[in-house]
């Protein structure tokens, strides 16, 4: 899936990839996408629960190895 910007949140724990996702996710138009790279397991259900709570669209999840991509477009 293509992306507008790419946060990479290796190494950090919750809640410090959300609150990337947030800030970056603030500085994008409606329709954009954000690809989000953390390697917490704790984040698939993290982003999930950000998605329902913000109204942005969670497009996508997967886990490749030991990372967890996430893609939401901007609402």
């Amino acid at each position: 899936m293509d992306a507008t910007k790419d946060i990479d949140a290796r190494g950090l724990n919750c809640p410090l990839p959300i609150l990337k996702a947030k800030k970056a996710l603030a500085e994008m138009h409606s329709g954009e996408v954000l690809k989000v790279i953390a390697t917490d397991p704790g984040s698939m259900r993290d982003f999930q629960a950000f998605a329902r709570q913000t109204g942005n669209d969670l497009v996508e999840q997967t886990a490749v190895g030991e990372e967890f991509l996430h893609y939401l477009r901007r609402r």
